[in-house]
């Protein structure tokens, strides 16, 4: 009896052995040319369409611009740009600074701004993502340039809850869906502005090997971790004029989809030739590397120019054939008469910006939900 079931068990186990065992294929890459092979179609459509629209045009973008203005809070399709000029702008800027709470460092509520991006995608907007994220080691705002990076490293004391971080950041893009179920793409724009020394990854914070370690991390762990293709990865230097001075901090073609810049300097006639030109130089770097490049953060406080919207920043992107393949450029928020970049009704340069806007150059909502891809 003992050697029959001895005889019976060898038996089962051949013939289990003999069965094929179901190896799970890797996901199908869906593109070559995108930080992110698994990239969904609306992801690759937005690119594509970005790509195709260089040199045809400059988007105009505004940051929080549907959830409050100058004198309003929250009101429904309320617009300072629509109230000037009848239209939305085409690039909608949103943050998640303070992520862990429940409205953002600007005062937004997450799940309204969540409502508000679905509502500017449903028109045809395209939604750009920054993040003013608190020190993860002291705790205080992102303007706190106590050393933190190394601490957030694998490996290092911090790292397990900034990953923490991440996931509810990861939370967010998720549950940024449209009326249909699919993942709404987002040009994501982390650890922006990292040539200056203002921020805790800033350059006066950490080496060039931490930063860039910095943002491979959140990529993988966006991307790889947490499964997030709706991404596409925009970096962001502040006033830069060469090549050499965009890559120092430049984490590597397979990590970045979009070179960008912020500007601020845009003030007086000499600085028109400026921006001009480092958005040519920018462009150029984008191309030769097969990617985009955009004005990611532009403006003047209170716009105290009149003419500043066409004879200062569309004279800028207009400064040669390259710099016109700038595709967007996104001034900041309107908080107060004090604290605004884009004009609002009865503003000195409103008039100018009806004419920026009336130039064939420039692309608002309508103007993009029209266009081919």
């Amino acid at each position: 009896m003992f050697i029959s079931l001895l005889l019976v068990s060898y038996a089962l186990i051949v013939c289990s052995s003999d069965q094929p065992t179901e190896v799970e294929k890797p996901p199908a890459r869906t593109n070559d040319f995108l930080v992110d092979s698994l990239a969904t179609s609306e992801t690759i459509a937005l690119y594509e369409k970005l790509d195709a629209l260089k040199a045809r045009g400059v988007l105009f973008g505004h940051q929080d611009d549907t959830a409050y203005g100058v004198g309003w809070w929250d009101e429904s399709r309320r617009s300072d740009v629509k109230s000037v000029c009848g239209d939305y702008p085409a690039v909608y800027g949103w943050d998640l600074g303070d992520i862990h709470q429940e409205q953002n460092l600007d005062g937004v509520n997450f799940e309204k701004m969540k409502n508000w991006i679905r509502e500017a995608h449903a028109r045809g907007g395209v939604i750009t993502i920054s993040m003013h994220l608190d020190n993860p080691v002291t705790g205080e705002n992102a303007w706190d340039n106590t050393v933190a990076v190394k601490s957030i490293l694998p490996n290092g004391s911090h790292h397990d809850r900034y990953l923490e971080t991440l996931d509810r950041i990861a939370a967010f893009l998720q549950d940024l869906e449209d009326s249909g179920g699919k993942h709404i793409p987002v040009l994501f724009r982390p650890y922006h502005e990292h040539n200056h020394t203002w921020s805790w990854w800033g350059a006066g914070s950490c080496t060039v090997q931490e930063y860039n370690d910095l943002w491979r991390m959140t990529v993988e762990h966006l991307r790889d971790h947490h499964q997030l293709h709706n991404l596409l990865y925009t970096i962001s230097p502040q006033e830069v004029y060469t090549e050499e001075k965009y890559l120092e901090r430049y984490p590597g073609d397979e990590y970045v989809d979009i070179l960008g810049m912020d500007y601020y300097r845009l003030t007086n006639p000499s600085s028109i030739k400026y921006l001009g030109q480092a958005l040519s130089v920018i462009a150029s770097l984008a191309e030769s590397r097969g990617k985009i490049s955009a004005l990611t953060e532009v403006g003047a406080e209170k716009v105290p120019i009149s003419d500043w919207w066409t004879n200062y920043l569309l004279a800028a992107i207009k400064h040669d054939s390259q710099s016109q393949k700038t595709v967007w450029a996104l001034v900041w928020r309107n908080a107060s008469e004090e604290h605004h970049f884009a004009p609002y009704p009865g503003h000195s340069s409103a008039r100018d910006f009806q004419a920026f806007h009336d130039d064939p150059f420039t692309l608002f909502e309508q103007d993009l939900a029209e266009a081919a891809p």
